[in-house]
């Protein structure tokens, strides 16, 4: 099964979004800033990271740079994209996003079945 960290510091949207992706057949860890991202990014191994692009302590560029570094495949989704310096160097959504939405860009990036 397919592991995703899942980075979002939205009460009313984390939950909703972890629930959309669990259903679509993943394993989901989550963190709610960007230090604990970074932690269990060191910790674990995960096919894909998907951050929001403001947290509570930072850029979630800064998440996706080190999941890069470490070979995960990256996506940021967010609503400030145009003013987000270094988003250019990853994929991204603009917020919102519908479930859906969402869950056919995970399936499109590694796919729920363990193929990549």
């Amino acid at each position: 099964m397919n592991r995703i960290l899942y980075v979002e510091d939205d009460a009313d949207v984390g939950p909703v979004m972890q629930l959309v992706l669990v259903s679509g057949g993943y394993t989901v860890e989550v963190a709610t800033s960007v230090s604990e991202a970074l932690s269990l990014l060191k910790d674990g191994e995960f096919d894909l990271v998907l951050t929001d692009g403001r947290l509570p302590d930072g850029s979630g560029v800064v998440v996706a740079d080190r999941a890069k570094a470490e070979d995960v495949d990256v996506l940021i989704v967010t609503g400030y994209a145009l003013s987000l310096p270094g988003i250019e160097r990853h994929d991204f959504l603009m917020k919102p996003v519908r479930p859906a939405e969402l869950l056919a860009a995970v399936d499109r990036r590694i796919g729920s079945d363990g193929q990549q």
